[in-house]
C-alpha cells in the first residue's frame, strides 16, 4: 500500500542534520504513499517513523506532526505505532474530480523547524455508477426518415476514472432501432440511436426503448434510462446554430444573473416545425446549479456567483430542437478569469512563544505557510515584517517562511515583541492580510545590580540610640524574577581592632543600615564601609558601593579645667598677689579644654563669684585673672574667686573652679599673716614667732654661704668654658615652650612665676613661695645682649649660662628656706605642706 522513495543514507542524513542544528531543511526525496479511497477512518497508509529513520516513540519527543497547508486534514499520525493513518473517509471524486491521478500533498514537521514533503496518491475505487442526466429521454422521428439516420442521445456520466468509469451502452433488442457509440476527442462516449427500419406512425406512433450505461468496475455498475420515440409527420428541416461553437470569457466576480452569451439556431420550417427550443446536453448537476439556459431565447446566464478557484473553465453542449423533433447541437465553452478577490492567508505552523534573550542571531523562532487561492500574479504572495524589529524572514520550501533572529536580544530593552506578519499578493489592487505573533523574551542574568551613585556620604549625630536606622541603600537590577532579587551585605573590615560588622549591620533584603553601637565623636569620627549587592541569578552577579559615615559632634562634653589643677585632698589652690600690684596685674590664668569640636569647643570665661567684687576681672576668651584695681590695705589677705568656663554648644555646658588669692607683698608678710589664720586660743603664740625668726635667720645664713660657694664654682667653670671656646667649642641655648593638647585642641599653658600655692581650710595651710622670674633675669642681661644683636656670640651664651646658674642657685636656696619653714610650721600647726611644681 505504501512505497518510500529515498536515498540510502536518508536516516544518517537526518540524524546528522539534527545533531549539527543546521537551519536548512534535511532534504530527501519525496515520501510517496498510496491508499484507496473510501477506506475506513484509521486505515494504515504507511510507516512514517521508519521512513524518517525514527523509532515510534520518538515521534512525540521530536514533535513530529502533519502540516496540512490550510486544508482539512485527511491523514493523522499514530504516535504508538509510528504509522500514517487516514483521519476520515476519503472521496477521490470530491478531491480531484475527473483528474486521471489524484495526489494529496502535505509536509511532516519535525523538531519544530524541519520539513519533509509527503505525497499520498488516492486510488480510485468503483464507488459510482454511471448516471444519466435525466432518466426519461424523448426522441421525435418523422415517419419518412430513411433508415441509417442517427439521433444523439443523452450520455451518462461516471465520476470514477480509468476502468471504473463509463465503458459501454446497451439498447434493449427491437426491430426498428440499434445503438452506435461514438468516442470524442476527450475520450467521452456518446450514444446515438440508429434507425434501422422505416417508421409508420399509423402502425405504431410511439416506441419505448431502454438504454443501459455500464462501467468497467469489478463488479460493474450500471444505470438505465427510458427512451420514448415519437413518430411525427414529415419535418424536412432541422434547426441550424449560427455558430458551431460558442466561447465566452468572463471575470469571476460577475453579478448573479448576468447574461454570458446567447445561442441562436434557425429552422426554415414553418409553424410548429420551425419553432426552436434550447436545452442543455452533456452537463453535470453542478453546472445546472451555476448556469441556466432560456429555452426560448437561448440566453445563457448565471444562477450563482462564479469562483475561479473552484473551476476556471466550463464546457457544455446545448441543443436546438424544432417542434417536429429535429435537433442539432453546439458546444459552449466558458472561460473564467481570475480576479484578485482572495486575500493571502498566513498559517502559523510552529512558533516559540518564549525565547531566551541570549540566543544567537539566526535562530529560528517561528515557521509559517503562505497561500493565496488566486492564480498568476494575484496568487503571488510576499511577506514582510516591521523593519525596526530584531527579526528577519527567510523563505523555505513550498511557500514556507522561517522567522529568525537578526540581532542579539535584550529583555531589559524590550521584553515582548508583537510581530505583525503582513502578506501581500501581486494583484491590482493588491490584497493583504496580517497575522500577529507575540514573542516573549525570557530573562537571563546578564545585568548586575546597580547603585544610583558610586558613593554615599551619611552624617549622623553622635550618641545615637543603639539599633537605630541610619541609612538605606538600594540597588536596581533590570533583570526579572530571581535574577533581579537583590541581597545586601557589608564587606569585612575592621576599625580600632574590631570588625565593622560589630558597629553597623545591614538588612540583607531591604538594604537598611542599623547602628549597633552608640557612636562617640571623640572616639572616632568616620567609618568607611563597602556595601555589596548580589542578585540571585545563576551565576550571581554583584556590584559594590562605598559608604562614608561621618559622626557629627554633639555637645556632650563639659569643659575640662587643666590649670589650676584641683588638689586631690579636697583643698583649694592659692595664688599670690602682691599688694603693690597695679590694675591689670596678671594673677593667674585658668586653662581649660573641651573634647568636643567646632563651636561646641569654643570656650568663654567669666567670674561667677568673688569675695571682694570689683577687685579681680577674668578675660572672656583668655581666662586670665587680673586685678581690676589697685590693692588696698583694707583688702583681706585671702580672696576667694569662682571662675566659670562655658562652651558654645546647644545647650551649653560649663565647669567651675574656685581660686584662692593670697594678698601680700613678701614672704614674711605671708608668714606673719599665717598666725592670724590659726584658731584662737592656741597657746605659745610668742614661742612660735621666736621659732620662725630663728629658723629664717639660720636658713638665710646657710643661703648666703651657699651662694658664695656657688659663685666661686661658676667662675671656675666660666674660665674653663673660655678655654673651650678658644678651641672652637660652644653651646647654644634652646628656649622651651609648654603646650597642653587634648583631642586636637592645643592650649598654651603659660609658665607663671609661681611654683607652689598657699591653700588653707579649716585644718590645713599650704605655703607656696614665688619662683624667680626668667623674664626678669633675661632683662637683666641686657648688657650682654648689646654685644651681639643676633644672640649668637660666645659672650652672650656665657652670660646666659651664668645668669641661669645664679637663677638655679636662687631657686635651690629658696627651696631650702622653704623646707626649714615647713618643718617648723608642721611642728606647730601639725599640718602638711604640699609643694606643687
Amino acid at each position: 500500500m505504501a512505497a518510500l522513495q529515498r536515498g540510502p543514507n536518508y536516516r544518517r542524513f537526518i540524524l546528522i542534520s539534527i545533531l549539527l542544528g543546521t537551519q536548512r531543511e534535511a532534504w530527501a526525496r519525496h515520501i510517496l504513499y498510496s491508499v484507496p479511497e473510501e477506506t475506513d477512518k484509521g486505515s494504515f497508509v504507511g510507516n512514517i517513523a521508519k521512513d524518517l529513520g525514527l523509532e515510534p516513540g520518538e515521534l512525540t519527543e521530536r514533535g513530529v506532526r502533519i502540516v496540512a497547508r490550510g486544508r482539512t486534514q485527511l491523514f493523522a499520525l499514530n504516535p504508538r505505532s509510528g504509522s500514517l493513518v487516514t483521519a476520515d473517509r476519503i472521496d477521490r471524486e470530491e478531491l480531484c474530480a475527473q483528474s486521471a491521478r489524484c495526489l494529496v500533498n502535505f509536509n511532516i514537521l519535525m523538531d519544530k523547524m524541519n520539513l519533509y514533503p509527503v505525497e499520498v496518491e488516492i486510488i480510485d475505487v468503483n464507488d459510482n455508477a454511471p448516471r444519466f442526466l435525466t432518466e426519461e429521454m424523448t426522441v421525435k422521428i418523422t415517419e419518412n426518415t430513411a433508415p441509417g439516420v442517427r439521433f444523439p442521445l443523452n450520455e451518462a456520466l461516471d465520476p470514477d476514472v480509468g476502468t471504473n468509469s463509463l465503458q459501454s451502452y446497451q439498447l434493449n433488442p427491437n426491430h426498428h432501432f440499434s445503438l452506435v457509440v461514438q468516442t470524442g476527442d476527450d475520450g467521452a462516449k456518446y450514444p446515438e440511436l440508429v434507425l434501422e427500419r422505416v417508421l409508420d406512425r399509423e402502425e405504431e406512433a410511439v416506441h419505448h426503448l431502454l438504454l443501459t450505461a455500464s462501467d468497467g468496475g469489478n463488479p460493474p455498475l450500471s444505470q438505465t434510462a427510458h427512451i420514448q420515440v415519437t413518430v411525427v409527420d414529415v419535418n424536412d428541416h432541422a434547426p441550424v446554430f449560427s455558430l458551431p461553437q460558442y466561447q465566452v470569457t468572463v471575470p469571476e466576480n460577475v453579478p448573479v444573473g448576468t447574461r454570458l452569451l446567447t445561442v441562436h439556431a434557425v429552422d426554415l420550417d414553418e409553424g410548429v416545425n420551425g419553432e426552436v427550443t434550447y436545452s442543455f446536453r452533456k452537463i453535470t448537476q453542478k453546472i445546472l446549479q451555476i448556469f441556466q439556459l432560456n429555452p426560448h431565447t437561448g440566453e445563457l446566464s448565471t444562477l450563482e456567483g462564479l469562483d475561479y478557484e473552484e473551476s476556471s473553465y466550463y464546457e457544455m453542449q446545448v441543443q436546438a430542437q424544432d417542434g417536429a423533433g429535429s435537433m442539432t447541437r453546439a458546444k459552449v465553452m466558458i472561460t473564467i478569469l481570475d480576479v484578485n478577490d482572495n486575500a493571502p492567508e498566513v498559517t502559523v505552523t510552529s512558533v516559540s512563544n518564549s525565547i531566551p534573550e541570549d540566543i544567537p542571531p539566526g535562530t529560528i523562532v517561528a515557521l509559517f505557510y503562505l497561500q493565496d487561492r488566486d492564480s498568476g500574479k494575484n496568487g503571488e504572495v510576499a511577506c514582510t515584517i516591521s523593519e525596526n524589529l530584531p527579526f528577519k524572514l527567510e523563505r523555505s520550501i513550498d511557500n514556507y517562511y522561517r522567522l529568525m533572529t537578526a540581532k542579539n536580544l535584550d529583555r531589559e530593552k524590550c521584553s515582548v515583541y508583537n510581530i505583525t506578519l503582513k502578506a501581500t499578493d501581486g494583484g491590482t489592487p493588491p490584497l493583504s492580510s496580517e497575522t500577529h505573533i507575540s514573542m516573549n523574551v525570557a530573562d537571563t542574568n546578564d545585568n548586575p545590580p546597580a547603585f544610583p551613585q558610586s558613593s554615599y556620604s551619611v552624617y549622623i549625630p553622635e550618641n545615637n540610640p543603639r539599633g537605630a536606622s541610619i541609612f538605606s541603600v538600594t540597588a536596581h537590577d533590570p533583570d526579572s524574577h530571581e535574577n533581579a532579587q537583590v541581597t545586601y551585605s557589608l564587606s569585612e573590615d575592621s576599625l580600632q581592632g574590631a570588625s565593622l560588622s560589630s558597629y553597623v549591620s545591614i538588612n540583607s533584603d531591604t538594604g537598611i543600615l542599623y547602628a549597633l553601637h552608640s557612636f562617640d565623636y571623640e572616639q572616632f569620627r568616620d567609618l568607611q564601609l563597602r556595601v555589596t549587592a548580589h542578585d540571585s541569578g545563576d551565576p550571581p552577579l554583584s556590584s559594590n558601593v562605598s559608604l562614608s559615615i561621618y559622626i557629627v559632634d554633639q555637645n556632650d562634653n563639659a569643659p575640662e579645667i587643666l590649670y589650676p589643677t584641683l588638689p586631690t585632698d579636697g583643698s583649694t589652690g592659692v595664688e599670690l598677689a602682691p599688694r603693690s600690684a597695679e590694675p591689670g596685674y596678671l594673677v593667674t590664668k585658668v586653662v581649660a579644654v573641651d573634647r568636643d569640636s567646632g563651636q561646641n569647643a569654643w570656650l568663654s570665661y567669666r567670674l561667677l563669684k568673688a569675695s571682694e567684687p570689683g577687685l579681680f576681672a577674668v578675660g572672656l576668651h583668655t581666662g586670665e585673672v587680673r586685678t581690676a584695681r589697685a590693692l588696698l590695705d583694707r583688702d583681706a589677705l585671702k580672696q576667694s574667686l569662682v571662675v566659670a568656663v562655658q562652651d558654645h554648644g546647644q545647650p551649653p555646658l560649663s565647669a567651675t573652679v574656685t581660686l584662692t588669692v593670697a594678698v601680700a607683698d613678701s614672704i614674711p608678710d605671708v608668714l606673719a599673716d599665717l598666725g592670724s589664720i590659726r584658731t584662737p586660743g592656741d597657746p605659745d603664740d610668742s614661742d612660735l614667732t621666736l621659732y620662725l625668726v630663728v629658723a629664717v635667720a639660720a636658713v638665710s645664713c646657710v643661703f648666703l654661704a651657699f651662694v658664695i660657694v656657688l659663685l666661686a664654682l661658676r667662675l671656675r667653670r666660666w674660665h674653663a668654658s673660655r678655654l673651650l671656646q678658644a678651641s672652637g667649642g660652644g653651646l647654644v641655648g634652646v628656649p622651651a615652650s609648654h603646650f597642653v593638647g587634648v583631642d586636637g585642641v592645643r592650649a598654651f599653658l603659660q609658665t607663671y612665676s609661681h611654683e607652689v600655692s598657699l591653700t588653707a581650710d579649716s585644718r590645713e595651710s599650704h605655703v607656696i613661695f614665688p619662683q624667680p622670674n626668667y623674664v626678669d633675669t633675661l632683662i637683666s642681661l641686657e648688657s650682654c645682649e648689646k654685644n651681639d644683636s643676633l644672640l649668637t656670640s660666645p659672650d652672650f651664651r656665657q652670660c646666659k649660662n651664668e645668669a641661669a646658674s645664679v637663677q638655679v642657685s636662687s631657686v635651690l636656696c629658696s627651696r631650702l628656706i622653704l623646707r626649714g619653714i615647713i618643718i617648723f610650721i608642721n611642728l606647730y600647726f601639725k599640718t602638711h605642706i604640699v609643694e606643687i611644681v
